[in-house]
Parts: C-alpha cells; sequence; structure tokens
C-alpha cells in the first residue's frame, strides 16, 4: 500500500514540476523537459499526455529548425481555458485582471481610490464587480483555478489585513469580503504587495533565473520582498521583510506613521520627497513623484537636490540590506522605479563606501521588469499556487465548482 501511495506522491510531484515549468517559462519542446527535470523520455511523454488530456497544456511541432531527425514538440499552457483572478490594492487605485496559465494579463479592470480612512466596503464592491466582470467574459469552456490579491499593508495568512499604515485599515477581513462578494465558491488568497513583487521579479521578471534578490518597492512608503535561496522570506506570522521600517536615521530622522523615527519609508517616501521639493501642498501621489523627477532633470536645483536626498538614504538602506543578505540583484519597483535614474548615482556611491567588498562584487541594481504590472502579477502567482502544486486534483475541483454554480444560476 505504502509503495503505490509512493508512485502516487512521485506522479503528482512530477505534474507539478513539468506544469510549473511550463507555466515559469512558457513554451518548452518535450527534450528540454525531460532535461531540466531530469526525466526520461517515455516518463515525460506520460505526463505531458495527462496534462494534454486535462486541458492544461498542448503540443505542436516547433518552428522548422533546419536540423536532421525528428523535432521534439513544444508544450504550451493553456491561458485562454485556465485562468486566475488577479487583484491589486494600492493607495492611489485599485486593478483587477484576468490572467492566463503562463502569466500572460488577457483583461484588466482599474478603477481610482481615494486616500479614505477606511474604504473596506467600497474597494470590495469594486474589485468584485470587476471580478465576476471578467469571468464571465472568459468563454464557457474557461475554468478560473484560484484568486489572489495583493494589498499595500501587513496582511495575516487568512487574507486579513492585520494594518494598513496609509489607509486606516487594522484587522480587517479583505480576504473573506472579497470571497464572499465574488461569489465563484473559491478563497482569496491575500498578499503583501511587496513580498508578491519579489516572487514576480523572481519568478517571471528581472530576478529570473535568481536564487537570492531583493524587491523594494515604493508606494506612498516603502516595502520590501526578500527571497533567499528561492524562498520568500516571510516571518513567523507573515510580516517578515518590512524593510521600510528599518531604521537609518535614528538622531534627526522624520517622523513616520508607525510612531518611529528615521525609518526608510519615512526618508525615502513620497512625503519626504515632495516635502524636500517644496511641491507638498500642491502634489501627490505617482503623478507628484514624476512630476518632481522631470523638475529635477529640467535643472530644478530644490528638486535635484532632493532627489539626491532621498537617494542618499535609500541608499543607507540598501547598503544594509546587502550586507545582510548577499543578493545578486535589488530591485526597484513602484515609485522607486522613477525614482531610479536620478537616486541611482547615491546608492552606488553608498554601496561603494559601506558594502562589503566581497558582497558588492556582483550584486546589480535593476527596476522592475514587469513594471507597474509586478504586484499584479504577483498576485496572480497566488491564483495559480494551488494549481501548480497538484495539478489534476485542483483542476478537477475547480471544474466541479463551476459547474455548481452553473447549475444554480
Amino acid at each position: 500500500m505504502r509503495v503505490g501511495r509512493t508512485q502516487e506522491e512521485m506522479r503528482q510531484r512530477h505534474l507539478s514540476e513539468v506544469l510549473r515549468r511550463v507555466h515559469a517559462e512558457g513554451p518548452l519542446t518535450r527534450a528540454a523537459l525531460g532535461e531540466r527535470l531530469g526525466l526520461n523520455r517515455s516518463t515525460i511523454m506520460s505526463l505531458i499526455a495527462d496534462l494534454a488530456g486535462a486541458g492544461l497544456v498542448s503540443e505542436e511541432k516547433p518552428a522548422e529548425t533546419g536540423r536532421a531527425g525528428r523535432p521534439s514538440l513544444v508544450v504550451t499552457p493553456e491561458p485562454e481555458r485556465i485562468y486566475g483572478l488577479a487583484f491589486d490594492v494600492a493607495v492611489d487605485g485599485v486593478t483587477a485582471a484576468r490572467v492566463g496559465l503562463g502569466g500572460r494579463i488577457l483583461a484588466r479592470r482599474a478603477a481610482p481610490r481615494p486616500r479614505a480612512v477606511l474604504d473596506l466596503d467600497d474597494v470590495v464592491a469594486v474589485l468584485a464587480e470587476f471580478g465576476r466582470d471578467l469571468a464571465a467574459d472568459a468563454g464557457p469552456d474557461a475554468v478560473c483555478v484560484g484568486v489572489g490579491a495583493s494589498y499595500c499593508g501587513m496582511v495575516r495568512p487568512d487574507g486579513t489585513v492585520r494594518y494598513g499604515p496609509f489607509l486606516g485599515w487594522a484587522d480587517q477581513p479583505f480576504g473573506q469580503d472579497l470571497a464572499a462578494r465574488l461569489g465563484l465558491g473559491l478563497p482569496v488568497e491575500v498578499g503583501n504587495e511587496a513580498h508578491l513583487g519579489a516572487v514576480a521579479e523572481h519568478t517571471r521578471g528581472a530576478g529570473t533565473g535568481l536564487d537570492d534578490l531583493i524587491y523594494l518597492h515604493g508606494d506612498v512608503g516603502v516595502g520590501g520582498g526578500i527571497i533567499v535561496g528561492g524562498k520568500l522570506l516571510d516571518g513567523a506570522g507573515g510580516y517578515g521583510c518590512e524593510v521600510g521600517h528599518m531604521v537609518v536615521n535614528p538622531f534627526d530622522g522624520r517622523r513616520c506613521l508607525c510612531g518611529s523615527r528615521g525609518c526608510l519609508e519615512a526618508e525615502v517616501g513620497e512625503e519626504a520627497l515632495l516635502d524636500y521639493a517644496g511641491r507638498a501642498h500642491d502634489l501627490v501621489g505617482r503623478d507628484g513623484i514624476r512630476e518632481v523627477v522631470a523638475l529635477a532633470e529640467a535643472g530644478d536645483a530644490r528638486a535635484a537636490e532632493a532627489v539626491d536626498r532621498i537617494g542618499d538614504w535609500l541608499g543607507v538602506g540598501v547598503v544594509n540590506l546587502i550586507n545582510l543578505f548577499n543578493p545578486a540583484v535589488v530591485v526597484f519597483g513602484g515609485m522607486l522605479r522613477d525614482l531610479f535614474d536620478g537616486t541611482s548615482p547615491r546608492v552606488r556611491a553608498r554601496i561603494e563606501a559601506h558594502v562589503l567588498p566581497v558582497s558588492r562584487e556582483r550584486v546589480r541594481l535593476a527596476t522592475a521588469a514587469l513594471g507597474d504590472d509586478t504586484t499584479l502579477v504577483g498576485a496572480a502567482e497566488l491564483a495559480f499556487a494551488e494549481l501548480l502544486t497538484d495539478p489534476l486534483t485542483t483542476l478537477e475541483a475547480r471544474t466541479a465548482q463551476a459547474a455548481r454554480l452553473s447549475r444554480r444560476a
């Protein structure tokens, strides 16, 4: 009995590995899959047949290669039939998307969001409407295999927003409420935006192929996601890597919303930049950040000094992170991507002056390759997580759930 169970578990693991590769890397030949996974030709053929039979992948002949012999068939994910719903809640806007297996965004909806004190009901209502519309437009044969959401704050594993410092959310049942309003019979997995940004950039962005990276996400404040040995560091309660609250200026630092002084996000966030540029009273949000950057590039002395000052404090934070974690790459996303060109000289100067020589030899700085979709793509990876772990069982359950809902409609 145990031998049979072990063989079944091994096959399930191999199915997971094949689908995970195709999802992350795109179309791959049978031969490439066998080589990457260390599996023989007959085993790979059998696994692909199971996945294709379930409608998760398809096979097609490759383009002409000019080589002799029979070419290996190309295995491709089925994004139109198999999809996840992804949601992103940022300070100034909300986004929803239908994302196909393989990571391609097929359709999206977006809306601005006022900086309200507590707007859980409003956010859930908007996202639920977007999600239902996206699911309805997917087609009768399409299957939603999961739902993931990114939120700009501290999130418990059960989908409760523990703390959203810029929005007034505390102990809000975001995941549970959104799942109920969507009415798809699926749970909503919720993660911190910077954590999910790190996962996205590691899976299909600037950190592809690297096991150690740091992702820094700028919104109003600064969040961080750290991957070590290919795994996300999330801490005992899921609140790890709050790099925005790393103290970089303890003596005369700016007041942070967390109650401390001199936190990284207090020194380099939106409020600090606009204040230093003398534009705190007439600019706000991402547009405000970009206007200060444009002013600095055009030669405005005060704006240029503000960007330099932000870059210097950002450099202090990056130095500490590199010395602690020895990453291969530090990726800058969100508004930090807008500031990268202006701040990177100061950041690099800090690295040169203060990072251990052995750690700075190979580290590089990069902007998020996925652009403003980084956190949304990370939310989609949450939506696909269960399918990628156990493809056939999960798909069977999701298909049955969709059929039950259809009969009730």
